[in-house]
């Protein structure tokens, strides 16, 4: 793609960062949308805008662009997908979207559905409902439609998606389930983290221990509110730091412990459906996972 160029000959007219991204699904629509702004991207050799509809015989311009390692270029399990929808098992490692503007090149589920999205969706952020933290493992739900994106976010907003996580953590909790209610506010010290203060939002997170071994416990944690980090920060507070968290605290470990296991929504087609995520191996390697939830 190089200093080459291609023709558009539809007859009828489509955004030139559709066009393109219909051309070579390899590349993420952010990211050529990038390309369009820096100027490397041109429609009959003058700088275009990202949503500069194309007509019969336009040239499409491409100059000096490194294709190399795009993000788009990676393999994620789907767990389910339909004309509204995806929901992708995550694995650990990767972001949700990036950050800013487009200028974030990484893997991130947002770049892996970028190709699926109706037209009208656009930027680094397009077709995401809600997140997971990078560490974090499991169930994540994005939208195909703007409709759905709308109808997906409600339910998130007004609290009516059941969600579950299972985590590990050392040692024995005293209480065999109880519920965590305490406000988190950013931490002044370390504003990339969160901790539990007076001044915070109100936060409320059940757990139940499922099982034990001598050394480590596993938690099903049912979050009915979605703060910033609220898994991690309210184990941390009683003193149960999630293993592999080494912003609060947790044992060091090739990853942090937490998978998003359980998610139950209701879809514009299909009305109230659960999805639930294979456990990942490294949960199993310290913990004998019972046959109830496997």
């Amino acid at each position: 793609m190089d200093n080459g160029s291609v023709t558009f000959r539809q007859k009828q007219a489509k955004r030139v960062d559709v066009f393109i991204s219909e051309l070579y699904p390899q590349f993420s629509r952010s990211y050529l949308a990038k390309k369009i702004i820096e100027g490397k991207i041109k429609v009959n050799n003058t700088n275009t805008k990202v949503s500069y509809k194309l007509h019969f015989n336009d040239i499409v311009c491409f100059q000096d662009i490194e294709f190399n390692n795009q993000p788009t270029n990676i393999d994620l399990p789907i767990v389910f997908e339909n004309d509204f929808c995806i929901v992708i098992n995550k694995p650990s490692g990767l972001i949700t979207h990036s950050k800013g503007s487009n200028n974030n090149e990484e893997a991130s589920i947002a770049s892996f559905i970028s190709n699926r999205l109706a037209t009208n969706m656009s930027g680094n952020r397009a077709g995401i409902v809600h997140r997971l933290d990078r560490g974090t493992s499991g169930l994540i739900i994005a939208a195909k439609t703007t409709f759905a994106l709308d109808y997906l976010q409600k339910q998130f907003a007004n609290r009516k998606v059941n969600k579950s996580y299972l985590a590990i953590v050392n040692g024995h909790l005293e209480r065999q389930q109880a519920i965590i209610n305490m406000p988190i506010e950013r931490n002044p010290k370390h504003p990339s983290t969160f901790r539990v203060g007076p001044n915070g939002k109100t936060a409320q997170t059940s757990y139940q221990v499922i099982t034990s071994n001598k050394d480590y416990s596993l938690l099903m944690l049912t979050p009915t509110t979605g703060r910033t980090h609220q898994l991690r920060v309210h184990l941390k507070s009683i003193k149960y730091p999630i293993i592999g968290d080494k912003f609060y605290g947790g044992m060091e470990y090739q990853r942090l412990l937490l998978h998003a296991y359980k998610l139950t929504i209701n879809l514009p087609d299909i009305g109230k459906i659960t999805f639930t995520a294979p456990i990942p191996q490294e949960f199993k390697k310290l913990i004998k996972i019972p046959s109830t939830i496997l």
